[in-house]
């Protein structure tokens, strides 16, 4: 049997969270809600991770804006995603919600920006 300890990420409590693999059959202790038992599976099964970072900005009233992943993505993929956001420069006017990035490092998620960016 396989035991991994993690502290859950889903809520502000932060449970420890003790996680028991045996075969095909995953247990998850020390959770305080549902949401802890869903995050320790998710974890030993499939770990995903949102990503946020900032790009250049050519022509705006900010140099740079912030952006993120639209969803997780599956950790393993974080630093190609981050390879692929270093390379992007937009152009002003950059709206909530634009897509930056489509496909971003082939995962199928869009890379989106959080805040708008005026034309200077």
């Amino acid at each position: 049997m396989e035991v991994r300890e993690m502290t859950c990420i889903r809520c502000p409590l932060g449970c420890f969270l003790t996680v028991s693999i045996e075969g095909d059959q995953i247990e998850v202790t020390g959770h305080s809600c549902n949401r802890g038992v869903e995050y320790g599976k998710k974890e030993v099964l499939s770990p995903t991770r949102m990503v946020t970072s900032s790009v250049p900005v050519t022509g705006g009233s900010m140099e740079m804006v912030s952006v993120k992943t639209a969803q997780d993505i599956p950790k393993d993929k974080i630093f190609a995603c981050m390879e692929e956001i270093r390379k992007v420069t937009v152009c002003a006017p950059v709206s909530i919600g634009d897509v930056i990035i489509p496909d971003c490092a082939g995962t199928g998620i869009s890379i989106v920006a959080t805040r708008n960016v005026k034309k200077a």
